[in-house]
């Protein structure tokens, strides 16, 4: 797939899934505004040599998720400087490996913030601008496999990832009228610093070795291996691109074989 003359943003594009995505998109023929965290500037400006490398323009654009104004700036940012917008990937995230016991009201509203409002800040940023140029876009949400089943220990991410679900789904509906799609792509065992951290909250918890859990997990995928950010990134090239044009409200699973919805 390949295209011509469309921007397309992503956050958390600094490192991890993210860092895959933007390249998958740069490759695809995006112009790419990567967004992150101030204190990810330096991975970002690598992100962007890596993306100019391709021939394509990119930006990167500092961004706090969670702030809808950051969020609202970055995608005038992204239009400003790359000439135009049509997709967003609202990529970043984080986890939480915490016992339901435990779960405190801070451990909730960061979660919630960092995970869930981003989401509908993107949303809400993504058609003000696409109204505002006067045509159709793409919204691309990341759920993941804790989307579709709660898992115990990651039960305040789990409800995180159940409500970017219902979100696209909403928003699918409502935002059909206007021509711009919205979908969410649910990976599985990435391996990303997330699980890196995941494994070591779990080895705390259960007494594990590190790398047992991960073990573990990986040897559940069908697949037989872990799951790569290029893994992630094929999926949100599909939505991106024309080939999806007909596709909305879905949430796909891209796990290897882990769960069968």
């Amino acid at each position: 797939m390949t295209v011509s003359n469309k921007v397309a943003l992503v956050t958390g594009a600094g490192q991890g899934i993210g860092r895959g995505i933007a390249l998958r998109l740069a490759q695809d023929g995006f112009d790419i505004a990567v967004a992150d965290l101030d204190f990810q500037a330096e991975k970002g400006a690598g992100v962007v040599a890596e993306i100019e490398a391709f021939g394509r323009r990119a930006v990167f654009v500092t961004a706090d998720v969670s702030n809808r104004d950051d969020v609202f700036a970055a995608v005038d940012t992204a239009a400003e400087k790359l000439g135009g917008f049509d997709v967003i990937v609202n990529n970043a995230g984080i986890a939480q490996v915490t016992p339901m016991l435990e779960v405190t009201a801070d451990d909730l509203e960061k979660i919630f913030r960092i995970n869930v409002n981003s989401v509908v800040w993107g949303i809400q940023a993504a058609v003000a601008k696409l109204d505002e140029l006067g045509h159709a876009g793409k919204i691309i949400n990341a759920a993941s496999i804790a989307a579709i089943q709660g898992f115990p220990i990651l039960g305040a991410y789990s409800a995180s990832k159940f409500a970017v679900r219902g979100i696209t789904q909403a928003a699918a509906q409502e935002l059909a009228p206007r021509g711009i799609t919205v979908n969410a792509y649910a990976p599985g065992i990435v391996g990303t610093g997330m699980w890196d951290l995941i494994d070591e909250k779990l080895s705390a918890i259960n007494g594990k070795p590190l790398g047992q859990n991960l073990k573990e997990n990986v040897d559940g995928i069908a697949l037989g291996r872990i799951e790569t950010p290029e893994d992630v990134a094929k999926i949100v090239s599909f939505f991106a691109g024309p080939d999806s044009d007909y596709v909305t409200g879905q949430v796909l699973l891209v796990d290897g074989g882990m769960l069968y919805n």
